[in-house]
């Protein structure tokens, strides 16, 4: 049997497969996970510490079609200006909350399209989060930019605001591709954008660029990838394009039959993996690439990557706080999840309440296997030692937790005397590895397992 057909026999090409942001991941969140609970959470946050937080803007003048995030359409200002009333408000409300002293180690603004907001809402969600904490000396203020939806007043808004680090998305530069994935967004465009940001003192960017679009082919994501490599970015996400118009109805609007094979996609992956390693940058995890100096890079040298909702980070902020409609929350105790709806989620905040609508708090083996899959998503290996001094496991318990990976995926997955490690030829099946970890996974699929 060839490696591609073990591949693919072991779950490769399993879209359903959950990326392992979280864990537990969100479809375990319930209700369980109240306003009460999450304000005690948010309480117990120590006086002088740090954290991170993020603030959802699910507005888009324009819905693209493969996207399958939480957004909505809008051309009228006057509704995101009603919706930048109740994030004040709701950001308030957690100063209330928060003990004194307590730092921004993170800061970003993503959505949606948060740069749909005008200059003076920008300057005023910057001053309302400033208020409540100030960023930390080292800390860093992200902005996910859509080059469709910035000029300058608004670029020197955010600027003017403290923004460190601009994202910017750009998916594909093949005119066909765009068309059918309902995202125009030109290569002259992009680069403007860049100079402008760039121009402005803003050395930090990051981009996004798919892989198993429609049409996509070998020689044009190669010549994506060298458009986006002659803006010099200092991280990249290589994400794959997950077709689901069942969850997300937009992506109905993209013909399935354009879609590359599952094997032609490994190669479009391959193709673009090779031609950033090329350029010098290092492999970050299983998807993300970033120049040698980059913090990603540097953490993942020292053995510091993490991953969160946003992907990879060298964040090592405890606590992240999500506000906003459908943003998600991070605790030591456990995840919170805002209502989705900004109807629902407006009415809590006015109320003056969190927007809490479910959750899940930690128990049973949740953080050791959060911890298991969190180091095989980052760095391809698991410390036993590591894990018998955090949370006290003994080998027979180590040797229980990682028989399932090394009996499902042998010769891809191996034991080796400080723990367990994904072989090179095994690294395509990392989040399908993680799952096997997945205790809620293993129970839904008839699989006895402690939870």
């Amino acid at each position: 049997m060839d490696t591609l057909t073990q591949l693919s026999r072991l779950g490769l090409f399993d879209s359903r497969v959950p990326r392992y942001t979280s864990y537990p991941t969100s479809p375990q969140f319930d209700q369980s996970v109240d306003e009460a609970k999450v304000s005690s959470w948010i309480q117990a946050i120590p006086a002088n510490s740090r954290i991170s937080l993020y603030v959802h803007v699910p507005f888009c003048r324009r819905l693209c079609w493969f996207c399958a995030c939480r957004t909505q359409g809008t051309s009228n200002l006057d509704t995101v200006r009603l919706y930048l009333e109740t994030l004040k408000t709701e950001i308030g409300h957690l100063k209330a909350h928060l003990a004194p002293g307590v730092t921004l180690s993170r800061l970003h603004w993503g959505g949606g399209t948060p740069t749909l907001l005008a200059p003076d809402m920008m300057r005023e969600l910057a001053d309302t989060i400033f208020d409540m904490t100030p960023m930390a000396e080292d800390g860093e203020f992200s902005v996910e930019i859509d080059p469709n939806e910035i000029d300058h007043p608004r670029l020197d808004a955010l600027v003017a605001a403290g923004m460190t680090r601009a994202s910017i998305g750009v998916q594909d530069f093949d005119p066909k591709i765009q068309e059918t994935i309902g995202r125009i967004q030109g290569y002259d465009l992009t680069r403007q954008v860049v100079e402008d940001i760039r121009d402005r003192g803003i050395e930090s960017l990051n981009t996004d660029i798919l892989y198993g679009l429609p049409h996509q082919t070998n020689a044009r994501i190669a010549d994506s990838v060298q458009r986006l490599l002659s803006l010099n970015p200092d991280r990249v996400a290589l994400y794959g394009y997950a077709h689901v118009p069942w969850m997300a109805r937009r992506q109905s609007m993209i013909p399935s039959d354009a879609l590359p094979t599952p094997a032609q996609r490994l190669e479009l992956f391959e193709t673009a993996r090779e031609l950033f390693a090329w350029d010098g940058y290092a492999e970050i995890g299983i998807d993300h690439f970033a120049r040698p100096s980059d913090g990603l890079a540097l953490a993942q040298e020292e053995g510091r990557l993490k991953r969160n909702f946003q992907g990879y980070t060298d964040d090592t902020a405890p606590v992240l706080v999500g506000v906003g409609a459908s943003s998600i929350s991070r605790f030591p105790q456990g995840f919170a999840q805002n209502a989705p709806s900004t109807g629902v989620y407006t009415k809590h905040v006015r109320a003056g309440q969190f927007a809490t609508a479910k959750g899940h708090a930690f128990r049973g083996e949740d953080l050791i296997r959060a911890r298991i899959i969190e180091a095989l998503m980052c760095d391809f290996r698991v410390s036993s030692a590591e894990l018998a001094r955090d949370f006290g496991v003994t080998p027979a318990q180590l040797a229980a937790l990682y028989k399932p990976a090394l009996h499902t995926f042998a010769g891809f997955v191996q034991q080796t005397p400080h723990g367990l490690e994904i072989t090179r030829d095994g690294r395509p099946l990392t989040r399908m590895i993680a799952r096997s970890f997945d205790a809620y996974e293993l129970a839904k699929s008839g699989h006895s397992s402690a939870v």
